[in-house]
């Protein structure tokens, strides 16, 4: 049988992996895919993803690559795959592709999301995917800020240390919604690419702005400062989640 390749639309619930990439001796959900579709096509397998997510972080519309020589039929994918699946990840999608595409290198933007639980007290229901934030934010303020962080910018003031990036830090983000639902807080924010930690850095700071900590304009202080330390707090992993990469 010929080497075919696929690329699948993947869902996780964060909570109970150490991040997406393998790591010896720890759950991730890179090594919890390539174990179970091994086990179903009935050979070594190693995948390629599209983004490297955190420990805790969530996703909806991350992508990855593996080949096979098993003859299974597209369509049977998803179902063969969630069958043996952990309860805490489901293969939304499978498709054919080339041998020369790359989830990551090919992609030409990125979408997350953001949740914060706004409320006195913090929701059960949402402990695991929204970040609990008890002091009203004023979404507006939060609003004015993100829009000086939309274009094309050297965003080195909000990369974590520990990366290991060795090209540029500049990157180009074309959207940056912040907006009001309810008790929620809910952000989206797209583009090309991201740097390490680089969302759940602007979140931290757009916080500290919706509790009137920090000016909206200064945001844009932050930026050409690319220090890290002028920026707010990392923003806690649970409420970011990985929407959509697009090709």
């Amino acid at each position: 049988m010929a080497v075919r390749h696929f690329k699948l639309t993947v869902e996780y619930e964060g909570t109970k992996f150490a991040g997406f990439q393998w790591q010896k001796d720890q759950r991730t959900v890179q090594g919890e895919l390539e174990k179970t579709i091994a086990k179903v096509m009935q050979e070594p397998i190693r995948i390629l993803g599209a983004g490297r997510t955190d420990a805790g972080v969530h996703a909806t519309g991350q992508v990855i690559k593996f080949q096979t020589c098993n003859g299974i039929p597209v369509d049977r994918i998803p179902y063969a795959l969630n069958a043996e699946m952990p309860s805490d990840i489901r293969i939304r999608r499978a498709e054919k592709t080339s041998a020369e595409f790359h989830p990551r290198y090919d992609a030409k933007s990125r979408r997350y999301a953001y949740l914060i639980d706004n409320k006195r007290f913090p929701s059960v229901l949402l402990r695991r995917v929204a970040t609990h934030v008890p002091q009203r934010l004023d979404a507006d303020r939060m609003q004015l800020a993100a829009d000086y962080l939309v274009g094309t910018h050297n965003f080195a003031s909000f990369e974590a240390a520990g990366s290991d990036r060795t090209g540029s830090s500049v990157r180009d983000l074309t959207l940056f919604r912040v907006r009001r639902d309810g008790s929620r807080i809910r952000m989206g924010v797209v583009a090309n690419a991201f740097l390490y930690k680089m969302v759940r850095n602007m979140v931290g700071t757009l916080i500290q702005v919706g509790m009137g900590r920090v000016p909206s304009e200064h945001v844009g202080e932050i930026i050409e400062s690319c220090n890290r330390k002028m920026a707010g707090p990392t923003a806690p992993p649970q409420g970011l989640c990985l929407v959509k990469v697009s090709y």
